[in-house]
């Protein structure tokens, strides 16, 4: 027993400067943790995205007057939800929650945040932070100037077609984006290691890499934390009701610009009334309309499958067989929904998503299909 505990002892303490020795430290907090979670701000340092002058969603006359269809309900809880909210209009019809969330409950946008950070890059390009879309991101950060790095574009991080070699696996404690996701230290993790595997701008493939490089460019370029520059451009304009909280990678240190925005569903349903109005929040422009029109507009370069890539566009998703529907999209099943033909508005929370249904889910086609008949 003694020689098994010295043994014991001897392969923690070498995991231990092994781990320390390789800066995979983050795997403790991985193995202990597993998979990701709604509720994960809690284990998160976070920074604030503070609100000014709210402004209340009104409720619709039909509010509580227009019932969840039974399929549809039965849909929602199949998937664990949380949340589910309907603006047409503007105004809420249809709100419901489960679990014990309510309409100001936390929950993690998981990559939604990556549409919020598409929309901050726009409104950096309008104040003159950035030169164009096709500035250099290099010009920003240091280690982007070298070799091929320095044909990366802020579009092609927009359009997740950067080239470089991020591996997105979710399932590995040691693949990059668990890295980012339990690590403290989201700078060096997005700009070392990577290498450029395809010509930038050329091969649509997702990674949560190219808006992490997208977020330390902004803060480069506008002086500020996301978190700051997303409460003045964007919560505070569209008078959200609760501050937001944006987990960084230790305290003081950066967003995790490619996820873990949290807020609540009438909060997040701002973001789609915002896209909705193509960037008018109340008669106020604060996107350029055009910005918003190519943000929503299907990319005509190829995938990795090499597929058109016409199901996405700027940090957005598109359902390329029902036109004009465009959404934000979360690993659980996050949604923001914007069904313009009907100026419709849908946001869904949740615990876990359905099965794969043509480079979306089902129960986004349920839905879209729902309110495109019913709404």
């Amino acid at each position: 027993m003694k020689k098994f505990l010295i043994i014991i002892v001897c392969l923690a303490v070498i995991t231990v400067t092994l781990t320390t020795l390789t800066g995979t430290n983050y795997i403790y907090k991985a193995l202990r943790y597993l998979t990701a979670d709604i509720d994960d701000y809690k284990i998160f340092d976070n920074n604030t995205v503070t609100i000014g002058v709210t402004q209340p969603i009104p409720n619709s006359s039909l509010y509580k007057k227009i019932e969840i269809p039974n399929e549809i309900n039965a849909e929602l809880e199949k998937i664990n939800s949380v949340a589910f909210l309907v603006l047409k209009n503007d105004s809420v019809v249809i709100e419901k929650y489960w679990n014990g969330y309510s309409d100001s409950s936390y929950s993690n946008s998981f990559s939604m945040a990556k549409t919020i950070v598409g929309l901050l890059t726009a409104c950096a390009l309008q104040d003159g932070l950035i030169d164009s879309l096709d500035q250099h991101a290099g010009d920003f950060i240091p280690e982007m100037k070298e070799g091929h790095f320095y044909k990366i574009t802020i579009r092609s991080l927009l359009t997740m077609s950067s080239g470089t070699s991020w591996d997105e696996s979710y399932g590995s404690p040691f693949s990059t984006t668990t890295e980012a996701y339990y690590g403290t230290d989201l700078y060096k993790t997005a700009t070392s290691g990577l290498k450029c595997k395809q010509r930038p701008g050329t091969e649509w493939r997702y990674k949560s890499g190219d808006t992490q490089l997208l977020g330390l460019v902004l803060e480069k370029a506008t002086g500020k934390s996301l978190s700051a520059y997303a409460s003045e451009k964007i919560w505070k304009p569209i008078g959200a009701e609760h501050a937001a909280l944006w987990s960084t990678d230790k305290e003081g240190g950066n967003e995790k610009a490619y996820c873990c925005f949290n807020s609540n569903a009438r909060d997040f349903s701002r973001i789609g009334t915002l896209l909705l109005h193509k960037g008018n929040w109340n008669g106020k422009q604060l996107i350029d309309s055009a910005l918003i029109e190519l943000f929503t507009s299907p990319l005509s370069m190829k995938d990795d499958e090499n597929e058109t890539a016409n199901y996405y566009g700027y940090q957005l998703w598109l359902l390329p067989d029902r036109p004009g529907v465009f959404y934000c999209r979360g690993i659980l099943g996050q949604y923001i929904i914007v069904i313009p033909q009907k100026n419709v508005v849908i946001v869904r929370l949740g615990e876990k998503r359905g099965e794969i249904k043509a480079h979306s889910f089902e129960e986004v086609y349920t839905l879209v299909d729902w309110a495109l008949k019913d709404l």
